[in-house]
């Protein structure tokens, strides 16, 4: 039988049918469709503030603040030698752009750290705003050049 529109049926077992309430006491979910008898939850409209416990003083109340967020903090993305080496051919160069066009970071507009992980055997030319002291070793041994990114302050234009 060929398969079309007309002959499409969900999985068996996968569909249940719609419980039906207050379609009387022969059903099961008659009278007061399976809410018990009256009381806040039972009425139309209700929902419960979240964290709610009755009046009982709530968890995220009775635990004590610890910390805060510095929302100053230096996020880096991080990227090894050996990540370098496999996706580079020698002479190439490795920027942060060049990186997130290739996949191998998220986002370009985070600061770029290499870390020395991994050997790097191909002459490259690296720019990033940072590197660890064995990178850096790694990568001038290899024949390749480590260029500091030095980010520009911008100062809003005078009126």
């Amino acid at each position: 039988m060929a398969l079309g529109l007309n002959n499409l049926r969900p999985a068996k077992g996968s569909t249940h049918k719609k419980k039906r309430l207050g379609r009387g006491p022969g059903s099961g979910l008659g009278k007061t469709s399976g809410k018990g008898h009256k009381g806040q939850k039972s009425r139309s409209g209700y929902s419960r503030k979240i964290g709610f416990e009755g009046g009982q003083m709530p968890l995220q109340r009775r635990l004590p603040k610890r910390g805060f967020t510095n929302i100053f903090k230096k996020s880096w993305i991080e990227i090894s030698l050996a990540k370098i080496e496999e996706n580079f051919n020698a002479g190439e160069d490795v920027t942060p752009e060049i990186l997130h066009d290739r996949g191998l970071i998220k986002k370009a507009k985070h600061d770029l750290v290499v870390l020395g992980t991994g050997e790097i055997t191909k002459s490259l030319k690296i720019s990033a705003h940072r590197f660890t002291k064995t990178a850096k070793e790694k990568i001038e041994k290899a024949g390749g050049t480590a260029t500091n990114i030095v980010k520009t302050q911008e100062t809003p234009a005078e009126a």
